[in-house]
């Protein structure tokens, strides 16, 4: 694996992890209640992983580590009690308490405190939402104040664009059209003569270039919207040395990363209801060809979410079985990105041409080729496979932070891929149509299906009588 990416806000958020260079005294061992090895930070008590975090005078943590710890140190505790403890300790360390503040003292630490609090609501601008954390903010920068007129206007910049960018966020959330999960079974009564309202995917955009880009149009606004802490509250378990509660257990913070799940689905539902709709053979035929082609420049572009979304679509049982139609497309192509998608080793195919559109990415030289969109449900796979795995304290109650090193390393690469702009133009038009346009249930492609080519065994038969009644009220 190559040195981890870059984000594009912070060049060095994601360095490999090796940590502050003045802990690098030893390969092995334990300073200030860190355990090292090899140069590398591998467990520490909650306690002292806090205490690393807190800059002084001539002390700042490292990048990789302020992130690695803001990301996972949720599972141990929450956000606005690790501010409230990382303020006190500064209090405390730097005698922010005394009648008389020692100055100079103060305009070494200022910057650094600043700095951090800076990253944090940067990077996980979420945690801010919640008035506890502003409010600890704001008391730790007008304890620092006094010493450096600088620091209001730090303060004023700093929350200001925190609000533009949870403004942005949660307009962006509303902007997004709402996937419309609209069941449109009934429509499959109108086989025989589509009324006018049923629009189909090639009336709104016929050219397969046009609709992949449309489709990466969604995934990275899509992607944009979602923390880098959700992928690890949606793995909250309860904390075994605090047996009272679980963090986050008013609610899991996690409704943007559901959001795009839900999306993905919605893709697959809508390609299989296009193919399945038309009345004849060749039209579908002509629906499932143009959907490789929009699959195979989606693979182009680096965009694997919407590819696995077309592939899955077409794979569905109600598409598969339409032989007749089938019969009538060049499948070479189909093939090549069945082959690509292929589940085997892991995912072995996939893997290798992520790996490939990821150097790229860090080559690039435009946004264009900037674009990396991960096959999403794979990565949270990962993501939970990797938690479920390991413990995250070890027996003697430490946390163990080789774990978190790996989790940081996989989030911060889809962070970076996350924040790029996309280069397309907008459709608007298509984009509503992706969103809105109605789609069959599992029912109603059966349905759809067996309307188009007629049942081949008895099992089908039963299955489609059943459905005419239920769906078309017909005997």
């Amino acid at each position: 694996q190559e040195g981890m990416p870059q984000t594009l806000t912070s060049t060095s958020m994601f360095t490999p992890c090796g940590f502050s260079p003045h802990l690098h005294t030893s390969k092995e061992g334990e300073q200030g209640g860190l355990i090292f090895q090899d140069g590398n930070l591998t467990s520490a008590s909650l306690d002292a992983l806090i205490q690393h975090l807190i800059p002084t005078t001539d002390y700042y943590p490292e990048k990789a580590y302020i992130f690695t710890f803001l990301l996972s140190s949720r599972l141990f505790i929450e956000p606005h009690e690790l501010l409230s403890r990382v303020c006190h300790k500064c209090i405390e360390q730097q005698r922010l308490d005394d009648p008389v503040l020692d100055k100079a003292r103060i305009r070494k630490f200022g910057p650094k405190i600043l700095q951090l609090l800076t990253e944090w609501t940067e990077t996980f601008p979420y945690d801010f939402q919640e008035e506890r954390m502003i409010g600890h903010l704001k008391d730790m920068i007008h304890r620092i104040a006094p010493c450096d007129e600088a620091y209001w206007k730090k303060m004023n910049q700093l929350l200001q664009t925190l609000n533009q960018k949870l403004a942005t966020l949660s307009h962006g959330q509303e902007g997004i059209v709402k996937i419309s999960a609209a069941v449109s079974d009934k429509l499959v009564a109108f086989k025989t003569k589509p009324p006018s309202i049923q629009r189909e995917i090639l009336s709104v955009c016929s050219d397969p270039y046009t609709l992949a880009q449309q489709l990466t149009h969604v995934e990275l606004e899509r992607l944009s919207h979602i923390g880098p802490e959700e992928f690890v509250q949606a793995f909250v378990h309860k904390d075994p040395l605090d047996g009272t509660k679980t963090c986050f257990s008013e609610q899991k913070k996690t409704s943007n990363l559901e959001a795009y799940v839900k999306w993905f689905n919605r893709l697959c539902y809508l390609v299989a209801t296009e193919i399945c709709m038309p009345a004849k053979k060749k039209q579908r035929a002509q629906v499932i060809e143009f959907f490789i082609d929009v699959a195979r420049e989606c693979f182009n572009i680096g965009n694997f979410n919407s590819l696995m979304a077309i592939i899955s679509g077409m794979n569905m049982s109600p598409v598969s079985r339409l032989k007749k139609t089938w019969s009538k497309v060049k499948t070479a192509k189909f093939f090549i990105l069945e082959h690509q998608m292929d589940p085997t080793g892991n995912f072995y195919n996939y893997r290798t041409a992520l790996r490939g559109a990821a150097h790229r990415s860090l080559t690039a030289h435009s946004n264009r080729e900037k674009i990396v969109i991960p096959f999403f449900s794979l990565l949270i796979k990962d993501i939970y496979f990797l938690n479920e795995g390991c413990a995250n304290r070890l027996p003697n109650g430490h946390v163990n932070f080789e774990k978190f090193l790996e989790l940081a390393k996989q989030v911060g690469e889809f962070i970076t891929w996350k924040q790029v702009e996309c280069p397309f133009e907008q459709d608007p038009n298509i984009i509503h149509y992706l969103h809105t346009a109605p789609i069959f249930t599992e029912d109603g492609l059966y349905l759809a299906s067996y309307e188009s080519e007629s049942p081949e065994n008895q099992t089908e038969k039963d299955r489609w009588k059943s459905l005419r009644s239920t769906i078309l009220g017909k005997t």
